[in-house]
């Protein structure tokens, strides 16, 4: 395990709206804010033809080949990330949802583009006096060097 401490910065209330590409709007409002780590939550409705990552092919493969799933109609939405930089500077979310129409329910990373079903709201929680970033790895993932 590896670690290293922050401190709670300042707190925004954002609600994303129609279309929205969850990921794009999320990086551009870190950056137009100066927000370069961050805790967030997030619900609300997720649109038809969005895509999530829902694990690799092989689980022994490296780097990683992902595996993808569209959502199929609206979906109702729950789910949690983080904000770190990447080597450049640039703010990298990292999102999970859980998704769920009906009776069936999916699990998954956003960054292949999940677009907004009228509305979302999240909380996002600056994390201040911390230097960690995000850094590739063999695995092919920019992963979190705290």
């Amino acid at each position: 395990m590896k670690y290293s401490q922050a401190k709670q910065g300042r707190i925004f209330v954002i609600r994303l709206e129609h279309n929205e590409i969850v990921h794009e709007t999320i990086e551009s409002f870190a950056r137009e804010h100066n927000v370069t780590r961050a805790a967030l939550i997030i619900l609300g409705g997720a649109d038809t033809h969005s895509r999530l990552v829902v694990g690799p092919e092989d689980g022994d493969a490296v780097p990683a080949i992902p595996m993808t799933k569209e959502l199929l109609g609206a979906n109702e939405i729950t789910g949690t990330g983080t904000i770190f930089p990447d080597e450049s500077g640039h703010p990298i979310l990292h999102m999970h949802i859980a998704c769920g129409r009906k009776d069936e329910t999916t699990v998954g990373c956003i960054r292949t583009g999940v677009r907004v079903w009228h509305v979302m709201e999240a909380i996002l929680f600056e994390l201040v006096d911390n230097d960690a970033m995000r850094k590739i790895e063999e695995i092919g993932f920019k992963l979190l060097c705290p």
